[in-house]
């Protein structure tokens, strides 16, 4: 019966090594591949955040009524078969303007749409019940989730006597849900400190150094990073505004529970953006990029695709992205703003808007297909001007590719050096049928149509 036992366990403890063993090899195939560091959730049968592309699954202001998660829920099949790996969503807890409010306005964070306060029993996108199922829907399409975390603010306190500042403030917190009460002490300021990074709107600013305020939002079993997880569903995160507090608040709560997490630093600047990945070991957006972007494409000069980008500093933390919920922009030719995210390293967002409404969804779908198959290794910048942009991919258990980005109005092409000897390759794009062999020093001639893209790589 011992040995049994004995045999037993050794099977159970080799049994998680192997499983351990698989997810690292897989992890490290991806990161070589795509240039990004991939997590692989807990949760058995979703795709590794990192190894397609990121669906940002709203936009300012979507339809309130309570029916948005009911519109995600419909579309996360169909993402997911075109190569989508996670889903970020908006708030989805209880706000100051309730039936309203786009989230960011915190006042409830235990209250998904059930509790009849401030102003609804529902949020803006919907019930509990609904997020839930929509929640298990992308689950079961093997997609995380990625819940956006506004922990540097709340809205919606009663006034109380405020012994800190000598007056009133709006920082007494009594929410339905009876979870994380909140009164004068858990912000700024307070008998701790008067303030810290930044605040935010005139909000209530929280105080992260304050024991109990890290207890609720992490900490204990029944906290909120717990909760989201745990009961909910939630997968990873996205912090909101963490230029309002220190970076090890983002540290601390992913080493609690875990996750793929991002953060929105708002600057340009790649090397303040890369000391923050640092320090608080998560990803962040790449605004320098964004910035960069919108000098190439509608300042019409690619040249500015030249400058450093975090992606370039920190292919592994960097969140590339063409417009998001604050910007909800219509950047000239924003189709080969999308060509060069989904082409370079980086792990890219898809914006809900682009790819439902503004932009052609075939266009989209087949970019995505090649970031997944295609767009390997390192990166090569091959060619540069004002209106022209060459890049090469190296491959990692691929073939890799070579980017052609053409702003002008007329057709144009270039000799370049591939990685190919006499290799026939084409354009995956189709936006060119052109079929050719590369000579047997590897260079060859390509072309791109004007406002356009290709792609080549091996046939």
């Amino acid at each position: 019966m011992n040995n049994f036992k004995l045999l037993s366990m050794a099977c159970v403890i080799l049994c998680l090594f192997n499983c351990s063993q698989d997810d690292i090899v897989e992890e490290e195939q991806v990161s070589k591949l795509t240039g990004n560091t991939p997590v692989t959730s807990k949760r058995a049968g979703l795709k590794p955040i990192g190894s397609g592309v990121m669906m940002q699954a709203f936009y300012w202001d979507v339809p309130a009524g309570g029916s948005w998660w009911n519109t995600v829920n419909s579309k996360i099949a169909d993402w997911s078969n075109a190569g989508i790996d996670a889903i970020w969503l908006p708030p989805a807890s209880k706000a100051q303007n309730g039936p309203f409010s786009m989230g960011y306005d915190p006042f409830d964070y235990f209250d998904f749409g059930e509790f009849d306060q401030m102003g609804s029993v529902e949020t803006r996108f919907g019930s509990r019940t609904e997020l839930t199922d929509m929640i298990t829907t992308a689950h079961n399409n093997g997609l995380s989730v990625i819940a956006d975390i506004v922990i540097n603010h709340n809205s919606g306190g009663d006034s109380e006597v405020n012994p800190y500042v000598g007056g009133d403030t709006w920082t007494d917190f009594n929410p339905r849900s009876g979870n994380f009460l909140r009164s004068a002490t858990d912000f700024h300021a307070n008998n701790v400190h008067a303030n810290d990074l930044g605040a935010f709107g005139g909000y209530p600013d929280l105080c992260h150094h304050q024991p109990y305020v890290q207890d609720w939002l992490w900490k204990n079993s029944n906290s909120v990073a717990k909760y989201y997880r745990d009961v909910i569903g939630f997968d990873g995160w996205r912090f909101d505004y963490v230029k309002g507090f220190d970076s090890w608040v983002v540290k601390d709560w992913k080493n609690e529970v875990g996750g793929f997490t991002v953060g929105e630093y708002w600057d340009s600047n790649v090397s303040t953006l890369d000391s923050w990945t640092s320090t608080s070991e998560a990803s962040a957006f790449d605004f320098a990029c964004y910035y960069k972007m919108k000098d190439a494409f509608m300042g019409n000069d690619l040249t500015a695709l030249n400058d450093n980008m975090l992606w370039k500093q920190n292919a592994s933390k960097a969140v590339t992205f063409v417009t998001n919920h604050d910007t909800d922009e219509i950047i000239n030719n924003k189709i080969l703003a999308y060509a060069y995210i989904l082409t370079h390293e980086g792990y890219p967002t898809i914006f809900y808007k682009d790819y439902e409404e503004w932009l052609n969804k075939d266009q989209l779908n087949n970019l995505i297909w090649i970031h997944n198959n295609l767009a390997g290794g390192s990166t090569n910048i091959l060619h540069v001007d004002t209106d022209e942009y060459i890049a090469k991919r190296n491959g990692y258990d691929n073939n890799g590719l070579i980017v052609y980005i053409n702003n002008s109005d007329s057709w144009q092409e270039r000799w370049i050096e591939t990685n190919w000897s006499n290799t026939l390759i084409k354009d995956y794009t189709g936006n060119s049928s052109w079929e050719t062999t590369t000579q047997s020093d590897k260079w060859i001639k390509i072309l791109a149509p004007p406002k356009g893209y290709s792609v080549w790589s091996v046939k």
